[in-house]
C-alpha cells in the first residue's frame, strides 16, 4: 500500500512510499481508510517544525475514518463492516489515573497516530478498538474525518471556556480550529464574536464571516479599538488563542476584560519574552486546552448527524492521496480552510 511518510526532522522530509499493510493484534482492527484530514500539525511535520516528539520515519495523519476490514479476535463491539472513525491516541497506559478517570487526552505519555505511530495517510491503517466510534448514517467520510477538529474546537470552546448568551468573544487566528472555535461560540449564544486575522487570511476570514460578527486584518490596535466599542468598553469576557504563534496571548491579555477568560489552544513554541503582570492585575482565567476525549466525540458525531454543524463552508478541497502536496500547499498558503485526502 501507499504512505504518506515523515521520515526525518529536516524541512520537507515527506514523501509516498510503498508500505506493508499493518498487521492487527487481538484488540485492533485494521481499518480500510476512505477520508484523511490535513491538520495545521501535519503542516509542521513537512515543514520541520513541531514543538512535540515525533517518531521517525512515521506515516501522517490522526483525523480519520473508514470501514473495518479485519477484527481482532477480542474485540467486542465492532464488526467487519462497520463505519468508524478513530481517537488520535494510538498507544495508551490504561493503569494511569489519567486513563481511569477518562482524562487520558492529557496523558504525557500517551502516544498519537502521525506522529508516534503510523496515520492514516495511506490505504490502512491498524487502530484500537478503544479508539473506535461508529459513524452515523448519513454522514459522508469526508465530513467524519473532521470530527477531530471539532472535538479540539468543541473542548476549547464549549467546556473548557465559560460563554453565556451575549458574552463578548475574540478568537485569534482564523484556521481551521479558529474558525469551529467561531461557529461553537455563536451556537453557545456569544454576540459579538470577533474574529482576528491576518491580510494574508482573507479568503479563510471570508469563511469565518459566516459565524463571527467582526473580522479583522488589520493588527493588534485595530482589535484593541474595536473592543472599546463592545458592550461596556472594558474588553472581551473570552479570549480564545487558536494562532500558532506565542506572540498573541499578549494580544489577548490586551484584549480581555478585567476577571475574563483566556483559553489556548494554538500551539507556539515560541518563548512569551513579555511580563505575565498584567494577567495578575486583570485577575485573568488563562486555561490551556488539548485534545479530547470519548463523550465528546459522541457529542460531535450526533451534532453532525443531527445538521447542527455543517462543515460544507470549512471542507474546501477533497483530493486523492497522491495529490498531497496540493492540499498541503493549499492550507499552509492560507487559500482554502480544511483538506481531506482520499487514499
Amino acid at each position: 500500500m501507499l504512505g504518506l511518510v515523515n521520515y526525518a526532522p529536516e524541512p520537507m522530509s515527506v514523501e509516498l512510499r510503498e508500505l506493508p499493510t499493518p498487521s492487527i493484534g487481538p484488540n485492533d482492527v485494521l481499518l480500510h481508510v476512505k477520508a484523511v484530514g490535513v491538520c495545521g500539525s501535519d503542516l509542521h511535520m513537512f515543514y520541520g517544525t513541531p514543538s512535540w516528539r515525533v517518531n521517525y520515519p512515521v506515516v501522517l495523519g490522526h483525523e480519520f475514518g473508514g470501514v473495518i476490514v479485519e477484527a481482532g479476535a477480542d474485540v467486542q463491539h465492532f464488526r467487519i463492516g462497520d463505519r468508524v472513525v478513530s481517537e488520535t491516541p494510538a498507544w495508551l497506559d490504561t493503569s494511569t489515573p489519567f486513563f481511569r478517570t477518562g482524562r487520558y487526552n492529557i496523558d504525557p505519555d500517551r502516544q498519537g497516530f502521525g506522529n508516534m505511530v503510523d496515520g492514516a495517510m495511506a490505504a490502512y491503517v491498524r487502530v484500537p478498538e478503544r479508539c473506535l466510534h461508529r459513524v452515523p448514517d448519513g454522514v459522508a467520510f469526508e465530513h467524519a474525518a473532521l470530527t477531530e477538529p471539532c472535538c479540539v474546537a468543541y473542548n476549547a470552546t464549549c467546556l473548557n471556556s465559560t460563554i453565556r448568551p451575549g458574552d463578548n468573544v475574540a478568537i485569534l487566528g482564523p484556521g481551521p480550529i479558529g474558525i469551529l472555535c467561531a461557529m461553537f461560540a455563536q451556537m453557545a449564544g456569544a454576540n459579538p464574536v470577533v474574529m482576528i486575522g491576518t491580510p494574508g487570511d482573507a479568503k479563510r476570514l471570508a469563511v469565518a464571516e459566516r459565524y463571527a460578527t467582526h473580522c479583522l486584518t488589520g493588527g493588534p490596535e485595530e482589535a484593541k479599538d474595536l473592543v472599546r466599542t463592545l458592550g461596556d468598553g472594558y474588553g472581551c469576557d473570552l479570549v480564545i488563542d487558536a494562532a500558532g504563534v506565542s506572540a498573541t496571548l499578549s494580544l489577548a491579555i490586551d484584549l480581555v476584560r478585567p476577571g475574563g477568560q483566556i483559553t489556548k489552544v494554538g500551539w507556539g513554541p515560541q518563548p512569551h519574552n513579555a511580563s505575565l503582570d498584567p494577567l495578575v492585575q486583570k485577575a485573568i482565567t488563562l486555561q490551556g486546552s488539548f485534545s479530547h476525549n470519548w463523550p465528546m466525540w459522541e457529542r460531535i458525531l450526533a451534532m453532525l448527524a443531527t445538521g447542527q454543524i455543517d462543515l460544507g463552508p470549512i471542507l474546501n478541497l477533497v483530493a486523492p492521496l497522491s495529490d498531497w502536496r496540493r492540499a498541503f500547499d493549499a492550507m499552509h498558503s492560507g487559500s482554502i480552510v480544511k483538506a481531506v485526502l482520499i487514499p
